[in-house]
């Protein structure tokens, strides 16, 4: 279920002066890196990104000399070196709701059995930043850096729903068509799911609108005063395993009572009460 033939190098406002396309390629090129990875070469690195295998060559190599990449023992193939990991770790750290809702996610992970997830918006789709796997449960689908369509996923939607206008629109405009997410499928999608959260707290995709059939999934926003958007909290697990009537009156509603109980932690307001 992987889909790393995305990559975008350029925005929609590429043509700004003040757009470095240099670094955008050398941002790319991290980007295409995931975790299940046994290194990647040029070729590999061209193929995701859509970068010039020779002008990925010249990347890899400055990126491999400031320690963002390394060789490791096999010198055809890069992976992650120490200040690509130094540089996350301070962004983690920097960012104090992740570890907070931590207790909280795997708590809620154990005890309603399905997979919970932190996604936030990269570009045209929901990247996975972090997952709370159920004890003693071989739920093994969905990884840390997976990226999710915002069309058809309980997630994309909940998250379109919390977005400012601002935020929604240019995300709109940098996803084109694509996903079929067009400018008239946003807006119902916006109404629909904000309606959800409004009204329960949560929100569910229906499952004949889903990208996929293997995974059902509920999702709430959460909008943390250390980010400028909000991020999204989910639930997910195969369909045999969560019916949308358990998400309704289980897991969705333990769902917004995990993130609500964060909101208290961080003494903030519901994301509900935030979009602008």
């Amino acid at each position: 279920m992987r889909d790393d033939s995305d990559i975008r190098i350029l925005p929609k406002d590429e043509n700004d002066r003040r757009f470095a396309t240099t670094l955008a390629r050398g941002l790319a090129v991290l980007r295409a890196f995931r975790p299940s990875d046994d290194g990647l070469g040029n070729a590999e690195i061209s193929e995701r990104t859509g970068i010039p295998k020779s002008t990925v060559s010249r990347l890899t190599f400055t990126l491999q000399s400031l320690g963002y990449l390394n060789h490791a023992r096999r010198h055809d193939r890069y992976r992650p070196g120490p200040a690509l990991l130094a540089l996350g770790n301070v962004a983690a750290s920097s960012i104090s709701f992740v570890e907070l809702a931590g207790p909280i996610m795997q708590r809620l992970a154990d005890e309603t059995g399905t997979l919970s997830l932190l996604l936030v918006r990269d570009d045209t789709k929901l990247l996975i930043l972090k997952t709370w796997r159920p004890t003693g449960v071989s739920s093994l689908w969905l990884e840390t850096g997976h990226r999710l369509p915002f069309n058809g996923t309980s997630s994309g939607h909940a998250l379109l729903a919390a977005m400012t206008e601002e935020v929604f629109e240019k995300t709109v405009a940098n996803v084109a068509g694509a996903q079929g997410l067009t400018p008239e499928r946003a807006a119902e999608v916006r109404r629909e799911a904000w309606g959800q959260l409004i009204g329960q707290g949560f929100s569910i995709t229906d499952p004949d609108e889903y990208y996929t059939p293997s995974i059902h999934a509920v999702a709430r926003p959460f909008h943390s005063r250390d980010l400028s958007e909000p991020v999204v909290f989910t639930c997910g697990a195969l369909p045999s395993d969560l019916s949308v009537e358990r998400m309704r009156t289980e897991v969705g509603p333990r769902l917004n009572a995990a993130v609500q109980e964060l909101e208290r932690i961080m003494g903030q307001g519901s994301a509900m009460t935030m979009r602008g």
